[in-house]
């Protein structure tokens, strides 16, 4: 398979972050009880790639540490121009020097989800500062159908995910009336949720790929007929009304271009191993 254009590779830095809340601890479920979001940004432990995004009683939990910068503009670039698969290691603190990898990354102002071995996340503290060595984002591999577009992943990743020019492997595919939280943004710098609970989303796990039916994410996402997109499942689900699993999205095109092929069962997407995290 020919790669097309190089990709530009840009260093750039991120903090890690410190969850934050308001001056009430609750959030407001869909049936109305308050609930305590835990979970939501900051660094979470005991959760990996591969888990199910119903495993832990919490909101938004993303394995591994979530990533910010003081400067508003800073930290716009360093979502947008992040890709899942691309390295990062830790510069300061008591981890300094472990190595780890984008594994996605979320709107909210922007946060890019990187994942560390158990015992170097465990050493991490909100404060310290991570390097990612940003590339992807712009490139284009010529084996894809023109129509299709590609964002937000590492071009050496791209490669070992269940990606073709044939068909892209997912675990399951889902209506437009399922997206939630992300229609309306730009999708180089947002997740989208998957407005999905344990009763019809039992199967889904972190990292895996997943199809949404007539949304377009080229630019601000959004239904358009006949499209279908791809994204990585980055974070679990929520009680939050609209929200839920989120996934980072990586291909988008028509239907008739864009062939995908759930696998409920039998489907791997993004793992540790591929991000030789293990």
């Amino acid at each position: 398979m020919s790669a097309g254009l190089a990709a530009v590779t840009v260093n750039l830095l991120g903090t890690v972050e410190h969850p934050e809340l308001g001056d009430s601890p609750y959030r407001v479920d869909a049936d109305g009880e308050p609930y305590v979001p835990v979970g939501d940004g900051g660094i979470v432990l005991g959760l990996d790639l591969g888990d199910s995004v119903f495993a832990a009683h919490a909101d938004h939990a993303a394995p591994g540490a979530c990533l910010v910068h003081p400067s508003e503009a800073a930290r716009h670039a360093l979502t947008l121009y992040s890709c899942i698969g691309n390295a990062a290691q830790v510069r300061t603190g008591a981890a300094a020097g472990a190595i780890g990898a984008v594994t996605g990354k979320r709107g909210e102002n922007g946060r890019v989800i990187v994942g560390f071995r158990a015992a170097d996340l465990a050493r991490l503290r909100p404060g310290d500062q991570v390097s990612v060595r940003t590339r992807g984002q712009g490139y284009r591999p010529d084996w894809l159908p023109p129509a299709v577009a590609v964002m937000n992943i590492d071009p050496d990743l791209l490669t070992a995910l269940p990606v073709s020019a044939e068909h892209v492997g997912v675990r399951l595919e889902v209506p437009a009336r399922l997206a939630g939280n992300g229609l309306g943004r730009p999708a180089v710098s947002w997740d989208l949720d998957l407005q999905l609970g344990p009763a019809d989303g039992a199967a889904l796990r972190l990292g895996d790929l997943v199809a949404i039916a007539d949304i377009d994410v080229r630019y601000n996402m959004g239904y358009r007929r006949d499209w279908v997109s791809v994204g990585i499942v980055v974070h679990g689900g929520s009680p939050l009304p609209g929200h839920g699993p989120g996934i980072t999205p990586i291909l988008t095109g028509p239907r008739g271009e864009l062939a995908v092929r759930p696998d409920p069962d039998g489907h791997v997407g993004l793992t540790a191993g591929l991000l030789k995290l293990q």
